[in-house]
Formats: C-alpha cells, sequence, structure tokens
C-alpha cells in the first residue's frame, strides 16, 4: 500500500480521481506505474470539462482505459499548463479556434 497517489508533473491529484483510483488495487497499481507525464496527461483531461457530468464521464473513461491498459487519454491534445514545454502547433490552433 502507498502513503500517498501520486499527480503529475503539472496537477496535483484531484480528490474524485484519488477516491476512484482507491477503490481498485489493479487500478491504483496501473496508475503508480504510469509515467508523471501520462498521470499529468489523465489528470489535465479529466479537470478539463467545464460540466461536472462529463467529469464523471471522464473519470469513468480513464478508469475503463487504465484497465485495459492505455497509458494516455485518445485523441488529447495533451496538457497545456505544463510550463517545460512550448505548446505544440495543434495546440495553439485549437486554443485559437
Amino acid at each position: 500500500m502507498i502513503d500517498k497517489i501520486p499527480g503529475g508533473i503539472a496537477h496535483e491529484l484531484p480528490k474524485d480521481i484519488e477516491s476512484a483510483l482507491s477503490l481498485d488495487a489493479t487500478l491504483l497499481d496501473a496508475w503508480v506505474r504510469l509515467t508523471p507525464i501520462a498521470r499529468n496527461e489523465w489528470i489535465c483531461w479529466v479537470i478539463s470539462p467545464k460540466k461536472a457530468k462529463t467529469r464523471e464521464q471522464h473519470i469513468k473513461r480513464m478508469i475503463s482505459e487504465l484497465k485495459e491498459g492505455k497509458h494516455r487519454p485518445c485523441c488529447w491534445m495533451g496538457c497545456i499548463h505544463r510550463t517545460e514545454k512550448e505548446l505544440s502547433p495543434s495546440q495553439k490552433f485549437l486554443l485559437t479556434t
């Protein structure tokens, strides 16, 4: 058992994600084995929706996809909150449209 579930590189772990991960030892193990950047991508993807219902759907999908062995959210432009790297051209495009 771990004392603190790790977050990402730009995002701390929100309580709702922490609670979901804590319910399943296999899921928690999959989370801990992810790189900090991959964990960051999942966190950013989950917290980015404006509506609570969409956020809940993202958490459910994250759980399902982690159990399937996926490491990052599919079709995600990437975290725009990372300060150690420049935004990609696709991120810049999406943010200006």
